[in-house]
């Protein structure tokens, strides 16, 4: 059975370019369509956040007129049924990395709070790469390749394919303006083989075992992009 990591931000705002907060957290569509479908493959799938900390969901991800009706009432039931695994994740920073055979990064905006810049979120990506571990992040999850740094100081995941939340897509959700940074091209600018495909429509991309998806509607895509990979 392979044993999966799904890594869950702990932030539950976004600090903005002018210092003001706003409150954000984990994007519930992304968590829950990616845990159901690695357990439903027969997966054993842990959560683990920074210190442990029970992940914050996005009130936006279970608002109807974002997500729709059937969307977040199907949200809140898995939130529901799964409260006890996500009242206690795992201690980020007591991660083995060698327990895994995946690490999973679900997005929201949380991600560009605090997981970019994680220490140990950093090292338990670097060592999962250097393993040829598969790694997958959705939407706001690929900011979490941000922390990892070889001895070196050197960006590993430099030249590699991957996508991620489009500065469009930000731009037509209200979100790009007053953001400190925009994460597609942070990835771009750091040496990442960015790649685009239709606004709000799945797009996943694998790199060999990076695999990354554009945004919330590529959640289940990229599941099963996983689940083929470890197969």
């Amino acid at each position: 059975m392979s044993h999966i990591l799904i890594v869950l931000s702990a932030a539950d705002h976004w600090t903005r370019a002018d210092g003001s907060i706003s409150e954000s957290g984990v994007w519930a569509e992304e968590l829950a369509e990616i845990d159901k479908a690695l357990l439903s493959a027969g997966f054993h799938v842990d959560f683990a956040s920074p210190a442990g900390v029970r992940p914050t969901v996005d009130k936006r991800s279970l608002d109807p007129k974002t997500v729709g009706e059937e969307v977040a009432a199907s949200i809140r039931a898995y939130l529901d049924s799964n409260s006890g695994r996500l009242d206690k994740p795992r201690v980020l920073a007591d991660i083995d990395v060698g327990a895994y055979d995946a690490i999973v990064v679900p997005g929201g905006h949380g991600p560009v709070e605090d997981l970019y810049r994680d220490t140990d979120m950093g090292r338990v990506l670097l060592d999962a790469d250097r393993r040829g571990k598969v790694i997958a992040a959705v939407c706001h999850g690929p900011a979490a390749l941000l922390a990892a740094r070889d001895p070196s100081g050197g960006w590993p995941f430099a030249g590699r394919r991957m996508t991620a939340f489009s500065a469009e897509e930000e731009i037509e959700f209200g979100t790009a303006h007053n953001a400190p940074w925009l994460l597609a091209g942070t990835l771009r600018r750091l040496g990442a083989r960015y790649e685009q495909g239709p606004h709000w429509e799945p797009f996943v991309v694998v790199d060999g075992h990076l695999i990354t998806g554009q945004n919330p509607a590529s959640s289940a895509a990229l599941a099963e992009a996983v689940i083929a990979a470890l197969r």
